[in-house]
């Protein structure tokens, strides 16, 4: 043999597979013919499972979380949708994680910024409830969609009497995948905001894209789409859907990722099998390539979040 190639382990000596498997831990590999768990196979698996919140439930739970979590914790006072299998603390689905959040009235949450990108659905706000994005305070009024593109700084106020209560979503878990996950605090706690921008473009206000979305053709019986914009944020979309009372949204098996997030409206879901009911502010996780159907039974507005601007982007999206 020649020398250049001389092995640290005398492989030769190997009698039998058995010990030939053994030797190759000494170098650290694995062998490729008798994998124990398959690495390729003929579709996705999926180990997440559908799921609802119920925000009934969730706004009861921060409601005594006011009561015990002091305002230098108001920016974590939130509770995580993890989803609900054995072993897991974060993810609602495989790259997104969504939790409940709320401000008290006269409360402010520090800034900070990160490279997960966010964006918030309001569920109940009163005027006077602000984000804080990179300087400009952008108002938070139910049902309104706000985006924090990643490494913005961003915060929260409420001035108004009463909590703000919202939902957040995050791809979190796709940055801690890949590993380029950075943190820190605004160096003044509470960045400073000289103006009010109603009409940002980190902001699509309820009032406004409601209308916009119910004067859409419908895509099937009963059933339109709006997607509100791609913004700064180009890791999950927002499409706003609005089902009449009575109708069904068949959605389709899909490689993506999906939160979708009940803004008004109650009906029911079928999700791998299961079944949830909903009401406003509920939230449902669909695993990618999982069946799912939705029913309305009276007129909703539901803002589904997916992954699937990262799924095109890499040549994964399937339907």
């Amino acid at each position: 043999m020649n020398a250049s190639y001389a092995p640290t382990i005398e492989f030769e000596s190997a009698r039998t597979l058995d010990e030939l498997h053994a030797m190759l831990d000494g170098i650290q590999v694995k062998n490729g013919w008798n994998k124990p768990t398959p690495s390729l196979y003929p579709q996705p698996k999926q180990r997440f499972a559908g799921a609802r919140w119920r925000y009934a439930d969730a706004r009861a739970a921060l409601h005594a979380a006011g009561r015990l979590v002091g305002t230098e914790w108001a920016e974590r006072r939130n509770l995580i949708l993890a989803n609900p299998i054995p072993g897991n603390d974060y993810p609602t689905v495989t790259t997104l994680v969504a939790a409940y959040q709320m401000v008290k009235g006269g409360e402010t949450a520090r800034s900070h910024r990160h490279t997960p990108n966010a964006m918030r659905v309001v569920v109940e706000a009163d005027a006077g409830t602000h984000t804080i994005v990179d300087g400009v305070k952008v108002p938070m009024l139910h049902g309104d969609v706000l985006l924090t593109p990643n490494w913005s700084y961003h915060g929260h106020s409420n001035d108004s009497a009463h909590e703000a209560y919202w939902i957040d979503i995050l791809d979190a878990p796709l940055v801690q995948a890949l590993g380029p996950m950075f943190f820190e605090h605004h160096p003044d706690q509470v960045e400073a905001a000289d103006r009010i921008e109603p009409a940002s473009t980190m902001r699509f206000a309820y009032a406004e894209y409601r209308p916009r979305l119910l004067a859409t053709a419908p895509v099937s019986p009963g059933l339109r789409r709006l997607e509100l914009g791609a913004g700064r944020v180009e890791t999950f979309d927002r499409v706003a859907m609005h089902l009449e009372a009575g109708a069904d949204w068949p959605g389709s098996k899909s490689t993506a990722s999906r939160i979708l997030l009940v803004v008004d409206g109650r009906g029911s879901s079928t999700i791998g099998g299961q079944r949830f009911d909903w009401a406003p502010g509920d939230v449902l996780a669909v695993p990618s390539w999982m069946e799912h159907a939705h029913h309305a039974d009276d007129d909703a507005v539901v803002i589904c979040v997916s992954d699937a601007p990262v799924m095109r982007a890499l040549r994964w999206l399937r339907d």
